[in-house]
């Protein structure tokens, strides 16, 4: 008896080291987008290794519907791109773009988090597929993706961004999911032995850093206050009839 438990506890405890404590955690949900005291914006690791990123940007003057009109309408050339981030932001361009929407299509970038470049493929989907149930107001604009290489067929990740109204214009919290690592074709996210590799425990502990989870955190406080400070007078620019 004494061998059988001492087994299941070298059992567990491989089990433990490769899935995380309890193994299968850790999955995105919509509660972030009440504000969470403590964690608007930080950095913290999950049991299931996975690193959260959290990002509570201010929009004093700005509407959740502006920002659902730059993603889906107004954000169209490289220019743009780098007015929205000029420190950052190098090059874009779109994959399955139809007028006036994002959801359905991916966004191709080149930008600087930190000091590295990131080559990426953002590719827009339904806010459920991220976060399961989603009951947002009326108003509300969610901005949900897959986080993917640009080079490789591989995602790394996934990201949601919640817009909400206030009496000043508007908030924005965002989160990044970091570890969720899943080959794709074409559009669609296939079985892997290196998805089912990347996404144990241990793997996520050695290969995600904590610098890199800051170094977004910053980028995103950073790009989303200067879009802040001139999408009202865009919006109204190029809406006006």
């Amino acid at each position: 008896m004494k061998k059988m438990i001492l087994a299941a506890v070298a059992v567990a405890a491989v089990g433990v080291a490769a899935f995380g404590v309890p193994p299968f955690t850790g999955q995105p949900t919509a509660g972030f987008a009440e504000g969470e005291a403590g964690f608007e914006s930080g950095v913290r690791r999950l049991p299931n290794g996975v690193v959260e990123v959290s990002a509570l940007t201010p929009m004093p003057g700005v509407s959740a519907e502006m920002v659902g009109w730059w993603f889906g309408s107004y954000l169209q050339t490289t220019e743009h791109y780098q007015r929205w981030f000029p420190q950052a932001h190098v090059w874009m361009d779109w994959e399955n773009k139809t007028p006036d929407e994002y959801i359905g299509a991916s966004h191709l970038v080149h930008e600087y988090i930190g000091e590295d470049l990131a080559m990426l493929r953002i590719q827009f989907v339904p806010a459920e597929e991220i976060l399961g149930e989603v009951d947002l107001g009326e108003d509300d604009v969610a901005v949900c993706a897959r986080v993917g290489l640009l080079e490789e067929p591989l995602n790394v990740g996934r990201m949601c961004h919640i817009i909400r109204n206030t009496e000043d214009g508007a908030e924005m919290r965002s989160r990044f999911w970091l570890g969720f690592v899943a080959e794709r074709d074409g559009n669609e996210q296939v079985a892997s032995l290196t998805g089912l590799v990347a996404n144990t425990y241990l793997v996520r502990q050695l290969t995600l850093k904590n610098d890199a989870a800051t170094a977004l955190m910053q980028h995103c406080l950073d790009e989303m206050t200067i879009i802040a400070g001139f999408l009202p007078g865009l919006f109204a620019q190029e809406t006006a009839t």
